[in-house]
């Protein structure tokens, strides 16, 4: 695995060298940040940022929608890294004459793609790949663990609910779902992320939901379409404890498959 990440790995070359002040405009790459050893020359994030505690003291230059431009050349940037949704919005940093690296961060192994990069980008590539590795053979010792079934349940992600937001099968978390011994609902969206009617929901009827916390999902179960769904009458609707560990595509996802086959367990065990 960790050679076809390497091989696939694009090297960044910069213009000048090894970059000192970075601004990471998304908290996952925030995150790869500091898990290569590269957390002492963040200088900006975006907001949201809340992982590892430190990063959360720096100055906010950036939110998923927006960039202040302005604000990162006065903190001397010679880097900024972000993911490649972000690249209309990067306009004026590259006018400015800041580098720029956007990054895909749809899929699975966009995960270790990133890492490799950052780390090569920043001079921790070794770091990098020992992380990557270290991730890999955790994952695959909790994969090894799963109970095989012979159906796998079917898992709904609520990212929103008016309208009903969810992941496709694009997403790094269906693939999550997947070795969390679950399939994803929305396996039928072809994007990462997108909107969901409220029929093909209840046509679906998945077994589980799990549910991102901001979404506040209990003031809605009593309406429709949430009321009409098996997994709400069997009570298996599971919100996140924390969703940056599922929902950001970073070195904690692990933690984020734990708690999924956690949850898809309890769910199977559960009486119906």
């Amino acid at each position: 695995m960790i050679l076809r990440v390497l091989a696939a790995c694009a090297l960044v070359a910069l213009a000048s060298p090894e970059p000192q002040r970075i601004v990471s405009l998304v908290p996952s790459i925030t995150e790869d940040l500091f898990a290569v050893g590269a957390g002492d020359r963040v200088v900006g994030v975006s907001s949201y940022t809340d992982f590892p505690p430190r990063a959360k003291r720096l100055p906010v230059v950036a939110t998923f929608a927006s960039i202040a431009t302005e604000r990162i050349v006065a903190l001397h940037a010679d880097l900024a890294l972000g993911i490649d949704a972000q690249d209309r919005l990067a306009g004026d940093l590259r006018r400015a004459g800041i580098p720029v690296l956007l990054l895909h961060d749809d899929q699975y192994e966009d995960i270790f793609r990133n890492l490799i990069t950052i780390g090569t980008t920043t001079g921790h590539r070794a770091e990098a790949v020992a992380l990557v590795n270290r991730l890999h053979a955790r994952t695959s010792a909790l994969v090894r663990a799963v109970k095989p079934r012979a159906r796998k349940p079917a898992v709904f992600v609520v990212l929103g609910v008016a309208p009903v937001f969810t992941v496709g099968k694009g997403s790094y978390i269906a693939t999550l779902i997947d070795m969390a011994g679950g399939r994803n609902a929305a396996a039928d969206v072809n994007a990462p992320y997108a909107r969901y009617s409220a029929e093909a929901l209840v046509a679906r009827q998945p077994d589980v939901l799990v549910v991102d916390p901001s979404v506040e999902l209990n003031d809605v179960l009593a309406k429709p379409p949430w009321n009409a769904l098996r997994a709400v009458k069997l009570h298996h609707v599971y919100t996140l404890p924390d969703a940056a560990i599922l929902e950001r595509p970073g070195p904690r996802y692990n933690d984020g498959l734990v708690w999924l086959i956690g949850v898809i367990d309890r769910a199977v065990r559960r009486p119906k």
